[in-house]
């Protein structure tokens, strides 16, 4: 009997791009989560169910055993640090850039610099390894604001076409990371539902490689 896999995703555009990879694996929900208020979601793979959670949460989901597997971008994973985690397979999708951003024209100051972010742990090691001090400021949303009303000196976000950057002044000053999404899977999970697992990602890797021709 093939044993119980639990895959955590999370709304949005992350869940909205993998639905073709999940499905070429003959993975889709029973009833569609858009639509409903629920959060464990049985498939059409009798050993596979979902759950629907935050972006942020899945993680720790996964690293505490929640749940076996999760599909995150990387930007989220960079920022929880990856314990307990395997990074098993990159899907290819949701493709954006860690950036420093700030004012166009501005030079920024070397030390004691104020950067406003919500990836704090990601840009606190960034900066670390340049050797520079920063005072790092956490916000939640809205980030190209802090420059403009001189919060902060620079932001660190993620930019995918730039068009909000563009919109408020700002510019792409630093790359930190290319970001995709990622297929995570607890490492003991790993060892107990090793089988299970291996055959999902087979047909996952599968369904990457269709993608990309």
């Amino acid at each position: 009997m093939k044993k119980k896999l639990t895959i955590a995703l999370s709304k949005g555009r992350i869940s909205d791009d993998t639905g073709p990879l999940l499905r070429a694996a003959g993975i889709e929900p029973l009833e569609d989560p858009k639509h409903s208020r629920k959060l464990i979601f049985a498939t059409s793979r009798a050993e596979v169910e979902l759950v629907i959670i935050r972006a942020i949460d899945v993680p720790t989901y996964v690293q505490h055993g929640a749940a076996d597997i999760g599909v995150v971008g990387k930007d989220v994973l960079m920022e929880h640090g990856g314990q307990g985690l395997y990074e098993m397979l990159d899907l290819n999708i949701a493709r954006c850039k860690l950036m420093v951003a700030g004012l166009e024209g501005q030079t920024l100051p070397q030390n004691n610099l104020k950067v406003a972010t919500k990836f704090v742990n990601c840009a606190r090691r960034y900066f670390a390894s340049q050797g520079r001090q920063v005072d790092v400021i956490k916000l939640y949303g809205a980030m190209e604001l802090a420059p403009l009303v001189k919060l902060a000196d620079c932001i660190v976000d993620i930019v995918s076409t730039g068009g909000t950057l563009r919109a408020n002044g700002l510019v792409p000053l630093e790359h930190i990371a290319d970001i995709s999404t990622r297929l995570v899977v607890n490492k003991a999970s790993m060892k107990l539902k090793h089988d299970e697992i291996q055959a999902l990602l087979s047909d996952l890797r599968a369904a990457v490689e269709q993608g990309k021709q």
